[in-house]
């Protein structure tokens, strides 16, 4: 649903990625499995 509306421009899909990861974490996961995976460690690294 995020790529969906990132790509439709309806929101900002790198932003709603980043949040949705971080609110995993804040929520107090030790992991996460995603298909962002590679996209998120991508941008974390830059």
């Amino acid at each position: 649903m995020l790529k969906l509306a990132g790509a439709a421009g309806a929101i900002n899909g790198e932003m709603a990625m980043m949040e949705s990861l971080w609110g995993f974490k804040r929520a107090g996961a030790d992991g996460i499995l995603t298909y962002f995976a590679l996209e998120a460690a991508r941008k974390l690294n830059a």
